[in-house]
């Protein structure tokens, strides 16, 4: 018979539902495997199907974590699931199978949740859309004729349809933000090194990738990262500090905030008219909340020279992955193996020198510095997450347009996420509005360095004071 009120529901609510036994696990797998075979031939967000050993997991013994039961994907790179296959979205990997859980992947289930499968991503997480030839175009749940945003586009797309209430994505640029900006989620990057990475975490080293959820709600992420967030005993890296639990601060009133406003992006190009809008009635609806608004026509950074270091730092850290990938494959990659992009990122990474990557290195640190200073002046620094909202599949299509066109293209459309990666601070995307044409817009909203706590006091007051739950896409249900 189906349980018709899945979609009503985040994730907590599903998992209530099965403490009280109103629905029981098994359910929620059945209704979130129907959803995906009845959408996914439109959208594409589901790319690996674990459905028999999801039903076998849902009727045996679940962890009594806040998500029992609840349905729950996990994004095809960089994240290990015994047994399951781990492509990167590149058919270079398209054999290969992780023998074991990752760390945060063990984390997921003791939260309880219910892993049914993997989701769609571009080849190696480098562009911002998720559009590929290994795995294939995933479309927008709010029109299938625009892009999900990427590269955590499978995940977003899964969950603005209503596949699952939430699922994994990770963010090296903007990889959550972008997606959930796209497909009207909430999404939060956190700050660096608060989700662990290890043991094996190699491709971690430069720092710049953080892994979390895309969800509905903010209390979903917002428990999500209280139960995953904790330290590793053995890792190189010190865990930022926290004063409470997460559910905690988004009962807690944000109090008046100095918010700064920033719509500039490096190279001066001007937000859409539809993201100027939303951006604007973000700003007065914080007004309205009793914020303190401060103005930044410009910030005071090079940035030309922190996009020239992260280049530099990026790619080097890409030949080392493909190095080390070349070592557990057992040969050097085909020709059509490599995409148009990751193969043009890899050839001209090897022309790097230790001087350029070194140096790359120093400025990261520096500039980092420059821009964390900014944080003086205000507790949260507003700014949209996109220049455009969601362009339309085939712009930014990573196989047909040549790399150099297609990274002009992006930054028609970019801009606003990647700083953030690079000095480690949380930032969250939250749906804050849409297009004329009915695209979600999302506005992006950074802390000071560990500070989710405040990111998600302000999450939960805009939420109440203007609700997206009953906003709906497309291909939905």
């Amino acid at each position: 018979m189906g349980f018709a009120e899945y979609d009503r529901y985040d994730g907590l609510g599903l998992a209530h539902l099965v403490r009280r036994k109103e629905v029981s696990a098994v359910e929620l797998v059945d209704e979130a495997i129907a959803r995906i075979e009845r959408h996914n031939p439109t959208l594409n967000a589901v790319v690996y199907k674990a459905y028999d050993e999801a039903r076998a997991a849902a009727k045996g013994k679940l962890a009594d974590g806040p998500f029992k039961g609840v349905p729950f994907l996990i994004k095809d790179i960089g994240l290990p699931v015994a047994g399951w296959p781990m492509t990167d979205g590149s058919a270079f990997l398209r054999d290969y199978v992780s023998p074991e859980d990752s760390v945060l992947t063990r984390r997921y289930r003791d939260a309880g949740v219910v892993l049914v499968g993997k989701t769609n991503t571009p080849e190696f997480g480098i562009p911002g859309t998720t559009e590929g030839r290994h795995l294939g175009v995933c479309r927008n749940p709010w029109n299938p004729d625009h892009s999900t945003g990427g590269s955590s586009g499978g995940a977003a797309a899964a969950v603005a349809s209503g596949m699952v209430a939430m699922a994994h994505g990770s963010d090296g640029l903007g990889s959550i933000r972008i997606p959930a900006a796209q497909c009207g989620l909430v999404g939060m990057k956190p700050t660096q090194w608060r989700n662990p990475g290890g043991p094996d975490d190699s491709s971690r080293a430069h720092g710049l990738v953080v892994d979390h959820v895309l969800t509905r709600s903010v209390r979903d992420s917002a428990a999500m990262l209280d139960w995953t967030g904790w330290p590793e005993d053995d890792a190189p890296y010190a865990a930022p500090g926290k004063a409470r639990p997460y559910m905690d601060e988004i009962r807690t009133a944000p109090g008046r905030l100095k918010i700064g406003l920033y719509t500039e992006v490096p190279k001066g190009i001007a937000p859409h008219p539809d993201v100027q809008a939303v951006f604007d009635a973000t700003a007065k609806t914080l007004e309205e909340l009793g914020h303190t608004l401060i103005v930044k026509k410009d910030l005071p950074i090079d940035w030309r020279k922190l996009y020239r270091a992260q280049a530099a730092v990026s790619g080097a850290m890409f030949v080392a992955n493909i190095d080390r990938w070349k070592e557990v494959i057992g040969r050097e990659p085909e020709a059509d193996e490599l995409e148009p992009l990751a193969w043009a990122s890899y050839k001209g990474s090897l022309k790097l020198t230790p001087s350029m990557i070194g140096t790359g290195l120093q400025n990261l640190r520096l500039v980092s510095r420059d821009i964390l200073r900014l944080w003086r002046e205000f507790d949260v620094l507003l700014s949209p997450v996109t220049i455009t909202p969601a362009p339309r599949i085939g712009f930014l299509d990573p196989v047909n347009v040549p790399p150099r066109e297609f990274n002009q293209r992006q930054s028609q459309v970019f801009g606003y996420t990647p700083p953030y990666n690079i000095t480690g601070q949380p930032s969250l995307s939250l749906p804050m509005g849409q297009s004329s044409d009915g695209l979600p817009i999302g506005m992006m909203f950074t802390g000071r360095y560990g500070d989710e706590a405040t990111l998600y006091r302000l999450a939960a007051q805009l939420e109440e004071a203007r609700p997206w739950s009953g906003r709906h896409a497309q291909v939905w249900g």
